[in-house]
């Protein structure tokens, strides 16, 4: 008997644990949560992902290219910029003084202009200008650190050309500046001729005779740029045999100019560029 109340006690134990166990169903183990998804213990039936996916793209990077000069061969009026200073223009005539008269006046200017070579100065270092120069008017101008002396003396055939850009332009000067580039190794690097005794706006008259250089000119960087002038616009202006170019505006303002050296051989040519000089450069306009 005792035997059968000892297995009946013990079966007894284990229908009562199997009862209880099968009756704990709403309940959760520990088993359970690791079933679950990450997050699902906590989510409610409300909070679902977002239908969104995430791409990861590669940066892309800004490539700048320096734009294509802008070539200026024919005649016409061109306004090359604009900008809070005001409009840039420039004003082309080929031929404005025919050929045959141009060789003439050539001929004339070479022998009978008072050349010099003078001393350019650049970083505190003399070097001998790579080009010839003479000056006219009754005041002297002062640029790169250079002096021209007052030279009231004009030669006839500069009386007479000044007059008759005067006549065609309803422009005015009192003064010139002669250039003579003798060969291809002559030329003049990038400046503007924006010196305070020239005024505010100054308009200059380029005369060219001989030998065809090209005229460039580049846009001033704006100031986040720190002098890089990589990316600006760029104007080439091809002056042939008697052509005439005027600069007016705040062509000096916003841009400079150069005549580069040239790798082929090339006769001398010379450039008469007129223009205005204002004793009282405060006053000037």
């Amino acid at each position: 008997m005792d035997d059968k109340r000892r297995r009946a006690r013990v079966q007894g134990a284990w229908a009562t644990a199997a009862k209880s166990q099968g009756t704990a169903q709403p309940g959760t183990t520990a088993r359970n949560h690791l079933s679950q998804t990450p997050g699902q213990a906590w989510r409610t039936k409300d909070q679902q992902l977002p239908d969104r996916e995430f791409v990861f793209k590669e940066p892309q990077l800004v490539v700048r290219t320096a734009p294509e000069p802008r070539v200026i061969d024919r005649e016409g009026v061109y306004e090359i910029s604009l900008s809070p200073t005001g409009v840039s223009r420039v004003c082309l005539y080929p031929g404005f003084v025919d050929l045959k008269e141009a060789d003439w006046i050539l001929e004339r200017l070479c022998q009978d202009v008072p050349w010099k070579q003078r001393m350019g100065i650049r970083e505190d270092i003399t070097y001998p200008q790579p080009r010839l120069t003479a000056w006219y008017g009754e005041l002297p101008y002062t640029y790169s650190r250079i002096t021209m002396e007052p030279n009231p003396h004009w030669h006839p055939v500069l009386c007479t050309l000044k007059s008759r850009i005067e006549e065609n332009t309803g422009h005015t000067f009192n003064s010139l500046l002669c250039n003579l580039y003798r060969d291809e190794k002559d030329s003049v690097d990038w400046h503007s001729d924006d010196e305070p005794s020239l005024g505010s706006f100054p308009i200059i008259a380029s005369l060219s005779f001989g030998a065809t250089r090209t005229f460039e000119m580049r846009k001033k960087p704006p100031p986040e740029e720190n002098g890089d002038y990589t990316y600006v616009e760029r104007v080439k202006i091809p002056l042939d045999h008697g052509t005439l170019l005027i600069m007016e505006g705040a062509t000096q303002a916003d841009w400079q100019h150069r005549v580069p050296k040239e790798y082929h051989s090339r006769e001398p040519r010379v450039n008469l560029t007129f223009r205005t000089i204002y004793p009282d450069p405060g006053g000037a306009s």
